[in-house]
């Protein structure tokens, strides 16, 4: 069970939590027309300290989304095209010659842009096995490694990668400790035709709306440690034990789609995503306590890239959602 202050001094909090959470929302709201569970799915990561991987077809504005959400914020951004040529020193940076005062030479490490508190790393799977490793040790530990000596990244940081699941050419797919890495897959789908009007009003006429910054990086510092004082019961961390345990073919708990479809189940690390995402939800909507229905809902964005498919379940066209959606259905809560 998680230590939680006295009930008088965390209801303020969650007060500010709402307030700076619903600010940042309504700047992002000016400028990305629809994506309602997109928004929020990225702002749970980013406020649970998680990374986050879009996935969409081109067009559909996964980069404005994350350019947006860097404008809301006061903090460093930059942003990584991935390309085959990317070497890592082009992410992590280099050690520079450079004269000193009295003419000597010496070496000067040089930052890479993964240097920032925000980083946009754009078509993550066009950069090969190589390239896609330096970011590694920077999502899972906040440090880069160059020439036997580590940097610290600031704080906060977030890696927001997209992907394109079209393009096959030229591609290299995430390897699942690099996939796992990431706390949430997040999928975003074409607008519908109301959508798609807005979307045509807001970016073909004279002006193009902006958002302004109304948070800073203390302020997500802040609340990301208000997140990790959720109270969470036991049966809940039962339950989404019971979840990711059933994702596997060999357990008991596992549904017939994940014994017959499934080839490796969820990992730990898919628990602690569910359980801070959970933890995110729960704050949203004011509570400071995890429900089941919190669980629920950010369960399928923490394990759809953490379950590896048989051949037979790609044979058969049955998608990651497809084993999570019955393993929802048929593990209960004690």
């Amino acid at each position: 069970m998680t230590s939680q202050p006295p009930e008088s001094e965390f209801a303020p909090r969650i007060e500010a939590f709402q307030a700076e959470y619903s600010a940042i929302t309504a700047e992002l709201g000016k400028v990305i027309v629809g994506h309602a569970d997109v928004v929020e799915e990225v702002m749970i990561c980013l406020l649970a300290g998680g990374h986050a991987l879009l996935e969409g077809v081109p067009g559909l504005g996964k980069t404005l989304l994350v350019r947006t959400l860097a404008d809301a914020l006061d903090i460093q951004f930059s942003r990584i095209q991935f390309t085959p040529d990317l070497m890592p020193a082009d992410i992590t940076g280099t050690n520079i010659v450079v004269s000193d005062e009295r003419g000597g030479k010496q070496f000067e490490f040089q930052p890479g842009p993964i240097f920032a508190n925000l980083v946009l790393a754009d078509e993550i799977n066009r950069a090969t096995p190589k390239t896609q490793s330096a970011v590694l040790e920077a999502m899972a530990e906040q440090t880069v490694s160059v020439a036997r000596t580590t940097h610290q990244l600031p704080s906060p940081f977030m890696v927001l990668a997209t992907q394109n699941p079209l393009e096959m050419e030229g591609t290299y797919p995430l390897p699942e400790a690099q996939l796992d890495r990431f706390m949430l897959k997040i999928l975003l789908a074409s607008p519908p035709a109301g959508e798609l009007v807005s979307i045509l009003d807001r970016t073909t006429g004279s002006e193009t709306p902006t958002a302004r910054a109304v948070a800073t990086g203390q302020g997500i510092v802040d609340m990301r440690q208000t997140v990790r004082q959720v109270e969470v019961a036991s049966p809940v961390s039962r339950y989404i034990a019971d979840l990711v345990l059933a994702t596997s073919p060999t357990s008991d708990l596992a549904p017939e789609t994940a014994t017959r479809y499934v080839r490796y189940g969820a990992s730990p690390r898919g628990a602690q995503s569910i359980l801070l995402a959970a933890k995110v939800s729960a704050l949203v909507q004011g509570r400071a306590n995890v429900a089941l229905s919190d669980v629920r809902k950010c369960a399928p964005a923490a394990l759809r890239h953490r379950l590896i498919l048989s051949f037979e379940g790609q044979a058969d066209s049955v998608t990651t959602d497809d084993v999570i959606a019955e393993v929802l259905e048929t593990v209960q809560a004690e």
